[in-house]
């Protein structure tokens, strides 16, 4: 078993062991994979574990939280869009739920290489998305025309991480978002990397415009112009360039010393609800995909409890694990008559 793989059954494999050594072995392993994913050279600083222990303490306890949340699956068919309030909010009709499922490579992929399975649990990522719009509706026994209502859709859906059963796309679930952890601290060290080139390129502007005042200082510029004034930009020049510099600099040895990325880690480990969360988010949906508030409407409507997960840079998508019956992956033949309809 690798490294990442014993960290994520540790935190996702519903382990209840829970002692203290235990634990300690998990936080230093934890640090080990995002090392690896980082930047290895990080082991050669002495005391690289005593930095990084706190943060990946708080990023376990974390993760395991999450690993706890409960997901109860969702039969994926054609046939729950009749039946099944999810399967009907998510999709706006039953083809959508069979073109969403065959059009899935990871999931043709998982079946094809497990022939002997007959369903395969994943997870459906989707984009929620709500809209004001004016509408009739019916109140108290009258339809009502033009009345503000807010609409429930949900797009762009993606089956995730699929698998034999639950317990397996949970540890995979789990890899991807270790590894989401050691992305994020990746997006940091890149983003610091152009902000050095931007202020190296600001400083050479600078530099060239501070040589450039000089000169016409120093030169014929003072018949029409006032020196005092030319002085007041070089002032301003100069004081810029020195904040410039010391930005500079300071962004510069963040990337060049191995303490930098010791510390890129730690902005990630230390706020790992930052970087990743789920929470629940409670709705009435009637069958129209309206919202319906139960304390101004009697009206019938479905409830939903929905998942939303968070990865960090305002990235959100509405989550549920479904359940796909072998059945309803079409044929790859009839993907490509599709495909030729609309060539």
């Amino acid at each position: 078993m690798s490294l990442i793989d014993r960290v994520v059954l540790a935190l996702f494999g519903g382990s209840s062991n829970k002692t203290s050594a235990a634990d300690r072995k998990v936080i230093d392993e934890l640090i080990e994979v995002i090392v690896d994913a980082v930047e290895p050279r990080v082991r050669l600083r002495a005391g690289y574990r005593a930095k990084l222990a706190e943060g990946s303490r708080i990023t376990v306890a974390h993760l395991r939280d999450l690993g706890r949340i409960p997901l109860a699956p969702i039969v994926l068919c054609r046939a729950a869009w009749g039946t099944d309030p999810y399967v009907r909010a998510f999709f706006a009709n039953a083809a959508d739920v069979t073109d969403c499922i065959s059009r899935s490579r990871d999931v043709r992929s998982f079946f094809e290489q497990h022939p002997d399975c007959s369903e395969a649990y994943a997870l459906l990522g989707m984009k929620c998305t709500e809209r004001r719009v004016l509408a009739p509706r019916m109140e108290n026994g009258v339809v009502r025309q033009d009345v503000a209502q807010t609409t429930v859709s949900f797009s762009e859906h993606r089956l995730l991480a699929p698998a034999a059963d639950e317990a397996l796309n949970r540890l995979d679930v789990g890899r991807r978002i270790v590894q989401r952890l050691a992305q994020l601290v990746l997006a940091r060290i890149v983003a610091v990397d152009q902000r050095v080139k931007d202020l190296a390129l600001q400083q050479a502007y600078l530099v060239m415009k501070q040589r450039m005042l000089q000169r016409g200082r120093d030169g014929m510029q003072g018949l029409i112009s006032d020196p005092a004034g030319i002085e007041l930009q070089i002032a301003d020049v100069d004081r810029a360039l020195k904040e410039t510099t010391e930005s500079y600099l300071e962004a510069k040895s963040s990337l060049s010393l191995l303490d930098g990325y010791i510390d890129h880690i730690n902005a990630v480990l230390t706020e790992p609800e930052q970087q990743v969360g789920m929470k629940r988010v409670h709705m009435r949906v009637n069958m129209m995909g309206f919202k319906v508030d139960a304390s101004t409407s009697d009206e019938p409507a479905n409830e939903l409890e929905l998942t939303e997960l968070s990865i960090g840079e305002g990235l959100r998508a509405t989550v549920a694990l479904v359940r796909i019956p072998r059945e309803e992956l079409a044929p790859k033949e009839n993907l490509l008559a599709q495909a030729e309809r609309f060539l």
